[in-house]
């Protein structure tokens, strides 16, 4: 079945009727459905998909609104799962959770898009060049690629075997001009290849071998690479409470991380917050190619105002077409914003179903849902020997910001990465209000290597030294509450101000700053380093008698503020050191 289902062929239809109907939950009577099939609900061909089969009555999750649809309403099966079209044209697009695309729908029903509306996931009338990599008499291996089309100026779109295709091919195109639904190859077992696949959103795509994440995803963040960072193909949680920033840095990610496509799935956010990203993001000019960013993107749109349904079918949406992606050997970054709404889904479907709930009122499988999606991150060696990777970053958003609730718990036994957004940072200002005392990353014992050959032998030590004094700073609060900062000695004080530093001029950052918002790794250390090494100065002129006050006085204190919206940093941060070097010596009376 899965041969045909690639080459989209199946069509088994037959009907039955509306039993019964709970929001969402559609139960139908006197139809031979599979589980997961994919149904069309009602006269107006509502998409929906059998989630239990009870005898003779057979469950439905409706993906659309379910309003004055009745008993006795007709049903239909299709003979597939939900399914996604994979082809060119895929970048650049704006889908909802079924992935119909939402610009060409609103050119054809205006601002409200009728229910049971249904168009192609891609153009099936575009022409792409075709360019062939094999010819006939070549053998065509699961998963390999016969050639490509440019879907932008930056970006081969590989036309590949579908994963259950192999055989000798006795017939190719040439390098010419088609549309998707052209057969491009014709395979000696009668199989053939045309320019785009479907497959169904649940199943995984295959792989020959999944590797251990050891090259860091850089994303620009001085918080994230330097103290918490992640590894492509890895996965990431960022819970947070309403107002925290997940939203905007999440798309900050999206803009900067160093990857060649990315997945953008708003799953349940709110209309505005929506309405931002689909009128921004085409705005936004791509800093690695300079083209727009749209050419390396997709977004899929799921509002929180949209049946709960469709969430879970975002989500599946999303990380399908990020592995496709994958398999042509590229790095895809998938921002799911939040996976809360889909366990809010998850736990409104269960209690019409009559499921015995768990904590909170969660269904029993919450936890395994979650592992099924994060499970799909990884870096891989493709079925065509390529090596290609998905990674995952989550926005978890806990009721009132409770860390402790079943879907973060959940999420924070699944993933590897944990960047705590803290609202008190928020109301303070300090963005990106990640809280350096909460989050962690598993990945940085495993990227620490690379990190030190690719960037200073000293990056772990000076990344030490920091966190060393934030931790150092967190224990004094209590003290410095109590009797003020005045009354600690020297050595306390200074490290006060050292964490100020770091604090303030490394980890907060401004999103909106042409230099400041995205920052090298080179850069990142230069900074924490200079950081660092006034600190030690200082340390060593404090033992020598030297008082604070002319120590925070000091021109190369100043100056590291200011720096890190320098777009001449490299020449300036040198500068810095030197003068530094300088005034300590000065102080010390060695000049």
């Amino acid at each position: 079945m899965l041969l045909e289902l690639t080459c989209g062929v199946i069509n088994l239809e037959n009907k039955g009727t509306i039993y019964r109907i709970s929001g969402p939950v559609v139960t139908a009577t006197n139809i031979d459905a599979k589980m997961n099939e994919l149904v069309r609900v009602g006269k107006e061909g509502l998409f929906g998909e059998v989630i239990e089969i009870d005898y003779d009555k057979t469950i439905i999750q409706v993906y659309e609104d379910t309003s004055l649809l009745k008993p006795g309403d007709e049903v239909t099966t299709t003979g597939m799962p939900l399914s996604v079209d994979l082809g060119p044209g895929l970048l650049g697009s704006i889908y909802d959770g079924v992935q119909r695309p939402l610009p060409k729908l609103s050119v054809l029903m205006g601002e409200f898009i009728k229910r049971g509306a249904e168009a192609p996931g891609i153009d099936r009338e575009k022409k792409w060049k075709f360019f062939p990599l094999k010819k006939k008499g070549d053998i065509v291996n699961y998963g390999e690629a016969i050639g490509y089309v440019d879907e932008n100026e930056h970006t081969k779109h590989f036309i590949m075997s579908p994963p259950n295709i192999t055989g000798t091919i006795i017939e190719i195109l040439e390098e010419g001009d088609y549309t998707v639904e052209e057969v491009l190859c014709k395979l000696d077992n009668g199989a053939v290849i045309k320019m785009y696949q479907r497959w169904p959103v649940k199943v995984p795509r295959p792989f020959k071998d999944k590797m251990m994440p050891n090259v860091p995803l850089v994303t620009g963040k001085r918080i994230i690479d330097v103290l918490f960072p992640l590894a492509k193909g890895g996965t990431a949680a960022i819970p947070g409470p309403f107002g925290s920033g997940k939203t905007v840095t999440q798309q900050q990610l999206a803009k900067w991380s160093d990857t060649k496509v990315v997945v953008y799935i708003g799953c349940g956010e709110r209309g505005n917050e929506m309405i931002d990203v689909l009128t921004e993001f085409p705005k936004l000019v791509d800093p690695v190619t300079g083209g727009p960013l749209m050419n390396r993107t997709v977004l899929i749109a799921n509002t929180s105002n949209m049946p709960v349904a469709a969430r879970e079918a975002s989500i599946y949406t999303g990380i399908t077409i990020a592995e496709y992606y994958r398999d042509m050997g590229y790095d895809v970054a998938l921002m799911a914003d939040s996976t809360s709404r889909w366990a809010e889904a998850m736990r409104e479907i269960s209690s019409r179903l009559e499921e015995m709930p768990g904590e909170e009122g969660y269904p029993a499988y919450l936890s395994s849902r979650l592992s099924s999606f994060y499970e799909r991150a990884g870096i891989v060696v493709t079925l065509g020997g390529k090596i290609g990777s998905v990674t995952v970053i989550g926005a978890v958003s806990p009721p009132g910001g409770d860390f402790s609730e079943p879907v973060v718990q959940n999420t924070l036994r699944i993933t590897k990465t944990f960047w705590a957004l803290d609202s008190n940072l928020s109301q303070k200002r300090h963005f990106p209000s990640i809280n350096w005392l909460e989050s962690y990353s598993l990945y940085y014992d495993s990227l620490k290597e690379w990190f030190e050959s690719k960037i200073s032998v000293d990056w772990d030590r000076t990344r030490a030294e920091a966190m060393e004094i934030l931790q150092k700073e967190a224990e004094l609060q209590e003290i410095v509450q109590l009797v003020g900062a005045d009354a600690l000695p020297p050595d306390q004080q200074f490290l006060l101000e050292i964490s100020r530093m770091i604090r303030e001029i490394f980890l907060q950052q401004d999103s909106y700053h042409e230099v400041d918002e995205f920052h090298s790794l080179k850069r990142q250390f230069s900074l924490l380093n200079a950081i660092i090494r006034f600190s030690r100065l200082g340390n060593n002129a404090i033992e020598n008698g030297v008082e604070i006050d002319k120590i925070i006085k000091l021109e190369s204190k100043a100056e590291i503020s200011k720096v890190r919206y320098r777009k001449d940093f490299e020449s300036k941060i040198g500068s810095i050191n030197e003068t530094m070097s300088k005034e300590f010596k000065a102080l010390l009376g060695e000049e």
